[in-house]
């Protein structure tokens, strides 16, 4: 019997993908929370929505949305493997990281890199074979591991200090979208992607799921449980080097908040604790909505109480999204056939016509006497030499495709009787996505009318 026969039929169930995109109900709430929260964030604050706004915001949300990366792999792996050292590990490579720098031991792209990769697997590999073969539970491994390397960290660098490598001196300006951070990013999301479609990463839900089983199966269960370790150390250190990017020096203290973070944004991306089922669009969702949280709450003056009421939020988060675990069986029952593209595609939609409106100048138009102004200033998208659309067309325009698109895919896979098409539904989400990053770093959202 294969590892795959042994998969339990529900969690079959919840891990085959539906003909129009990821058929998650785990989905359905970090979705639409993200859009309200993106709308709110957009009322309160209008810069958000340019090219400055998020460049700024990718790369303080890149270290977090890592983090959350590092701490799916082991969740994945069950015992409850829940890493609460991922925030002190982000500190002790950054703090490290600064010394060997200033000592002029590393420098360049690449040594910056390798020190930091196998740093986090050689902490990760440890943990893993204690967790094995000293049979300690892993959530005392990981709060052992919290402990001293809180302690560590600070004997390392007692106060924030030091410089970043030179590298990475405009990695944080945050002046356009795309940023060294981001890319980081994408290319950690769309190797987990790729990395769902191998039979390591079946190995690794069905001991999740049931160690015994897998056992009995013949899944080597210590390599496979290592693995999960390596790959956390991995996501760790990219974490790390975007946190260090971030704050442009060493800080032993600070790294330690994303522990409480990025639980926080696995669980409401739907993950389980228990072990064998997390995704890797739902914690990227997960950690956007922790962002967009503490963005929000940004906007409010709560006066000195205002990390208390972030900490606070953060909680309560993480009660609600544990609750929603209890009634996603119930909705599972009568929700059939959920499509998490095509959620996502109308939200997207209604969400981009209240940007819009949000960030209109609407105190340009004046009222006077003549022909009436126009409401939307041509803007020249650059497809051909003096070409030119209107603000309108072209958001209607991209409304349009982002619509139609997914809808086509969706029944030519049904004519066709296939039943997996995930990578065209990313690659249509990547483009769409692509599209407005485009839009706004040529200030197409910046356009301002003419008098």
């Amino acid at each position: 019997m294969t590892a795959e026969a042994l998969i339990l039929p529900a969690q079959e169930a919840e891990s085959r993908p539906a003909r129009g995109g990821t058929s998650s109900v785990e989905l359905l709430m970090p979705i639409t929370l993200m859009f309200a929260l993106l709308i709110m964030a957009v009322i309160r604050s209008p810069m958000l929505i340019s090219s400055a706004g998020i460049g700024a915001a990718s790369i303080v949300a890149a270290p977090l949305i890592l983090a959350t990366y590092a701490l799916m792999a082991t969740v994945i792996a069950g015992r409850g493997t829940v890493d609460l050292a991922i925030g002190p590990l982000i500190s002790f490579i950054n703090v490290t990281m600064i010394q060997l720098v200033g000592a002029g031991l590393i420098g360049s792209p690449i040594s910056v890199f390798i020190y930091c990769i196998l740093a986090g697997i050689a902490y990760q590999v440890v943990m893993a074979l204690i967790v094995i073969y000293v049979r300690v539970q892993p959530i005392i491994v990981s709060l052992s591991g919290y402990l001293a390397l809180s302690g560590i960290n600070l004997v390392i660098l007692p106060r924030p200090g030091g410089v970043a490598p030179d590298f990475m001196a405009d990695w944080g300006a945050g002046t356009s979208v795309f940023s060294p951070s981001l890319a980081i990013v994408v290319l950690a999301t769309v190797f987990w992607l790729l990395f769902k479609r191998t039979a390591f990463y079946t190995h690794l839900r069905l001991m999740g799921s049931d160690e015994r089983a897998a056992f009995t199966t013949g899944i080597p269960i210590t390599k496979v449980r290592i693995g999960a370790h390596v790959i956390s150390g991995i996501f760790a250190a990219l974490a790390s080097i975007c946190f260090t990017s971030l704050i442009s020096s060493g800080d032993p203290g600070q790294g330690t908040t994303y522990t409480l973070t990025a639980v926080t944004a696995l669980v409401l991306g739907g993950a389980s604790l228990g072990g064998g089922r997390a995704g890797v669009m739902g914690s990227l969702l997960g950690a956007i909505n922790i962002y967009l949280i503490s963005y929000c709450l940004s906007t409010f003056n709560f006066g000195t109480v205002q990390s208390f009421v972030t900490q606070l939020s953060y909680g309560a988060i993480l009660v609600i999204s544990l609750l929603m675990t209890l009634i996603l069986p119930f909705i599972q029952r009568h929700v059939h056939k959920f499509s998490a593209l095509l959620y996502f595609v109308v939200l997207a939609v209604g969400a981009f016509g209240v940007i819009l409106h949000a960030t209109y100048n609407y105190a340009a138009l004046k009222l006077a006497s003549g022909p009436a102004p126009k409401l939307f200033t041509p803007v020249d998208l650059g497809f051909a030499a003096g070409g030119h659309a209107s603000l309108l067309t072209y958001w209607l325009s991209a409304a349009f495709v982002g619509v139609t698109i997914p809808l086509l895919l969706r029944i030519l896979v049904q004519r066709s009787g296939k039943s997996d098409i995930s990578p065209a539904i990313y690659v249509v989400v990547i483009a769409l996505i692509l599209l407005v990053a485009y839009a706004i770093s040529h200030g197409l959202m910046g356009a301002q009318v003419k008098p």
